[in-house]
């Protein structure tokens, strides 16, 4: 920012040259009957030079060092304008060598505190403490597990600071659901590598939050707040999870939270045995078992474990009479298809892989579900095929049998 030099004591001077042929000026001392004056026995002031000595102007970049280095806002931008500050007054003759030489003192020490706080980890405590202060005056980076809130925008995707925190009980445009905080130094790791992050962690921590995935809406998905490359520099580390409608206009109605707040014992044993495998379905690769296959077999070993869980979990438990039978026919499917997820395991090509998951396909129907859920009290009604949650297109992705 260009801050223009302080005006002259008397304001701009215009010039003045010799007085037009025939004209003279009247005096204070002019003849008390009008008559003019004779022309006067000196030469007038002529243009580029004055009676009185014009004060030299003051360097701009010295006015903006010392202001940066006062407040301390960007101490190495001050440093560096004080500099050639100096420089441009040796050369020029302009005035305010002490403004550039104080600004750059001051910003050289701010340099210094802001070095020294980044070392002593201090940046962390600023961010602490810029939250604490921020709680509870609509920021985004105060919002906890189980708030509700209205985006400015009414969309949960690009850019926001402020939100406004509403009910849960009624219309809203995201719910948190889970929060975390990433690891890393003071260097930003890259957008690319804070939502690969976010979305592998939020998408697995859904399941503490809404455990019964079959009761959260089709049109309901994962969104996340993440740390900005300016905030990562003051600290910000932290990932909030989030629910929120695909479609913006839509919007959300009531808390999908379904957790021990809510569910009874039998429910609670039931989703957590059934989550092991939604949890590891979840970590799929992005590349399918043609492109990458090692990653498609080591993705199917860690299903086949979460099942070998599941099915002991599901057959330990002590059902009440009404739910023993259908949930102990679920765990005996569960069992079946872990042995096709243990094949596509050790398949030693992608043509193998799609047999056993072709198989595991045949195997995943929800009916027997259905009837455990019933007999629970749970969610009946499967989730729409492709959505993540209970369904599957044409690629590997997922068992339909609770996922």
């Amino acid at each position: 920012m260009s801050i223009p030099p302080p005006p002259g004591p008397g304001g701009p001077q215009e010039p003045q040259g010799p007085q037009p042929q025939g004209e003279f000026p009247q005096g204070p001392y002019g003849h008390p009957y009008g008559l003019p004056y004779a022309p006067p026995p000196y030469q007038a002031w002529g243009q580029g030079y004055s009676p009185y000595n014009r004060p030299a102007p003051v360097n701009t970049l010295a006015i903006a060092s010392l202001v940066l280095g006062i407040l301390c806002c960007v101490p190495g931008l001050g440093l560096l304008l004080g500099l050639i500050g100096l420089g441009q007054i040796r050369r020029s003759g302009e005035r305010g060598k002490g403004m550039a030489i104080a600004g750059s003192v001051l910003s050289s020490l701010g340099l210094a505190l802001w070095t020294l706080v980044l070392a002593t980890n201090g940046i962390s405590e600023f961010w602490s403490g810029f939250k604490d202060a921020a709680h509870d005056n609509g920021s985004a980076y105060t919002l906890t597990k189980g708030e509700c809130f209205d985006s400015p925008s009414g969309s949960l995707e690009g850019m926001t600071y402020d939100v406004d925190k509403v009910p849960c009980t009624g219309q809203h445009d995201g719910e948190v659901f889970a929060s975390f905080r990433m690891r890393g130094g003071s260097a930003y790791p890259g957008d690319h590598k804070v939502t690969d992050v976010a979305d592998n962690r939020c998408y697995a921590l859904r399941y503490d939050y809404a455990m019964d995935a079959w009761a959260v809406p089709d049109d309901v998905d994962v969104y996340y707040l993440t740390p900005t490359r300016q905030s990562w520099r003051l600290g910000d580390r932290e990932v909030t999870c989030v629910y929120g409608n695909t479609d913006a206009r839509a919007g959300l109605t009531g808390s999908l939270r379904n957790d021990g707040r809510s569910l009874d014992a039998d429910q609670m044993a039931y989703l957590m045995a059934v989550n092991m495998e939604n949890k590891a379905l979840d970590t799929q690769p992005l590349d399918s078992p043609d492109d990458d296959l090692k990653a498609s077999t080591d993705w199917a070993g860690r299903v086949s474990d979460a099942l070998l869980q599941e099915t002991a979990a599901l057959r330990g438990y002590g059902w009440p009479a009404g739910a023993k039978a259908p949930v102990t026919a679920v765990a005996g499917q569960v069992a079946a298809i872990q042995k096709e997820w243990a094949r596509a395991a050790r398949a030693t090509d992608a043509d193998e892989f799609y047999t056993a998951y072709d198989r595991i396909m045949v195997l995943s129907t929800p009916g027997r579900s259905v009837t455990a859920r019933k007999a629970l009290g749970l969610a009946t009604t499967p989730p729409a095929a492709g959505n993540g949650d209970g369904g599957d297109d044409d690629t590997p992705g997922a068992s339909e049998l609770e996922v």
